[in-house]
């Protein structure tokens, strides 16, 4: 794909200089790519120098012009005498209406939802899109686990891409016949900028929980970004907010979008009530109408209202998005269950956050109460290396509280020792609740344990890691599927 300079910029507050002197006329250069990556500079490519956490762009842009590169987009003046210089105030604030300009706006043409909130995103954004797809609406998807072109898998590397990439994938999904798309929107990206150029139909804002505060420093500073999605909406888009979640109406207050809300507690635009909760699903009534599930828990009434409002509210079918609602599996990793021929059941869970780690014990422990009353809750907890330190406790007293068994081991420790991070784990656990745990740093050996120890009608919660098939230590990512080991495990157990 090529577009003229002077059409990449349009709309774009800018001064441009060349061989030091300021110049009013846009030359006539074709531009190939966009790119934020000095090492895939070469003739007729836009380098955009951001300042970013770690790295700063323009220290690159020497190395953009000697490989060819003759016009770049930055913050400060740079002395050279080969190229062309853009000047704005913000590159990363400029980089999605220009990449969105390159793409000649994909978001405009397709219906774009966003979800945003600390858990439930992938849910929510992975079964709108698998219940659109299965309705004869071709759809593509964004979000943590994959990026998907109808059924055309793309690897994901983030949440939310880069802008180029966003806008780049949503010109392929129009290319492909696509006519919705549902993108996760996370907290980095609206602070980053990624998804500024983008025109939303749907936003959806599912809940705030403690999560990224080693990025964004203060929960009220997490707060604010998650609302900044919602006060750039147009007056032509719907800002769909959960109403029991004590920020929801925060979301709302200075949005220029039409408001709607969902809710299991309050009264709500959606309401939710839950008539049996189990392992084998749940059964709902939404606004008066029944529908029996295959996902469990609580959390996941609140995805499947958030679904069945993104549906109704672009028009879909009620009935026929119910029914496919109810055919709908859990998505890999989230509340992901299995159960051996020994009777023992395992689930393996994302949940890395305490909010969502509770929710899940919660929920298996309701399911205890239902049906399983002799059954222990044995639960594997981990917590990420670099990351948010204050949650570590938190995790390890949440699971002391829950389960009968706890076991803290390794999750992603990065670039840490996995024996700090577990005995910073530890510091939340009573004196009372020692006995019940126990400290294995190795993972693969806490789930073999934690198999070998349970019983029949016994649940494993493996939590941390979910839908991930790696493990990373010391920079490097070794294979490692939570689902995969505990499953091979259970099948040789027999009890």
């Amino acid at each position: 794909m090529s577009k003229l300079l002077k059409d990449i910029l349009k709309n774009i507050n800018y001064s441009l200089y060349y061989k030091g002197e300021e110049s009013i006329e846009i030359p006539e250069i074709t531009i190939d790519e966009i790119i934020i990556d000095s090492r895939k500079a070469k003739l007729n490519t836009l380098f955009v120098a951001l300042v970013g956490t770690q790295k700063d762009g323009h220290d690159f842009i020497p190395q953009v012009l000697e490989m060819g590169c003759s016009v770049y987009i930055c913050e400060k003046k740079i002395e050279n005498n080969s190229a062309y210089q853009i000047l704005v105030k913000d590159s990363n604030k400029v980089l999605g209406e220009l990449s969105a300009n390159f793409y000649d706006h994909p978001s405009k043409k397709l219906k774009l939802i966003g979800i945003t909130g600390t858990n439930g995103k992938t849910t929510t954004a992975t079964l709108a899109y698998q219940c659109f797809n299965d309705l004869g609406y071709k759809s593509g998807l964004l979000s943590t686990i994959v990026n998907k072109i109808g059924e055309k898998e793309i690897v994901s590397t983030h949440t939310t891409p880069n802008p180029i990439e966003i806008n780049r994938l949503l010109s392929l999904m129009l290319k492909e016949g696509c006519t919705h798309c549902f993108m996760e929107v996370s907290s980095h990206a609206i602070v980053q900028r990624r998804i500024d150029g983008l025109h939303f139909d749907v936003a959806v804002f599912a809940n705030i929980t403690h999560d990224h505060l080693d990025y964004h420093k203060t929960f009220d500073e997490y707060i604010k970004a998650k609302k900044t999605f919602f006060d750039t909406l147009d007056s032509k888009a719907i800002a769909l907010t959960n109403l029991d979640d004590k920020n929801g109406l925060v979301m709302l207050q200075n949005t220029k979008a039409k408001k709607m809300t969902y809710a299991l507690k309050s009264p709500a635009d959606y309401k939710v009530k839950i008539i049996e909760n189990n392992l084998n699903g749940l059964e709902l009534q939404i606004n008066n109408r029944f529908v029996c599930t295959l996902l469990t828990g609580v959390f996941n009434a609140y995805n499947i209202t958030a679904v069945y409002a993104i549906g109704d509210i672009l028009g879909l079918d009620q009935i026929e998005l119910l029914t496919t609602i109810s055919k709908q599996k859990a998505i890999k990793g989230r509340f992901q269950s299995f159960q051996s021929e020994s009777g023992i059941t395992a689930i393996v869970d994302y949940a890395h956050t305490p909010d969502a780690l509770e929710n899940v014990l919660k929920t298996i422990q309701q399911v205890k109460q239902n049906a399983l009353k002799k059954s222990k809750i044995i639960s594997v907890v981990g917590c990420g290396g670099d990351r948010d330190k204050e949650k570590r406790p938190k995790m390890a007293k949440i699971a002391c509280l829950y389960s009968n068994q706890v076991i803290l081991t390794s999750d992603n420790p990065r670039s840490e020792d996995p024996s700090i991070i577990i005995k910073e784990m530890s510091a939340g656990i009573s004196e009372q609740d020692y006995s019940k745990v126990l400290e294995i740093i190795d993972r693969e050996q806490a789930i073999k344990t934690a198999c070998s120890i349970a019983n029949k009608e016994d649940i494993i919660l493996i939590a941390g890691k979910g839908h991930e098939t790696y493990q990373e230590i010391n920079g490097v990512k070794n294979d490692f599927d939570d689902y995969k080991i505990v499953t091979e495990n259970l099948e040789k157990i027999k009890k």
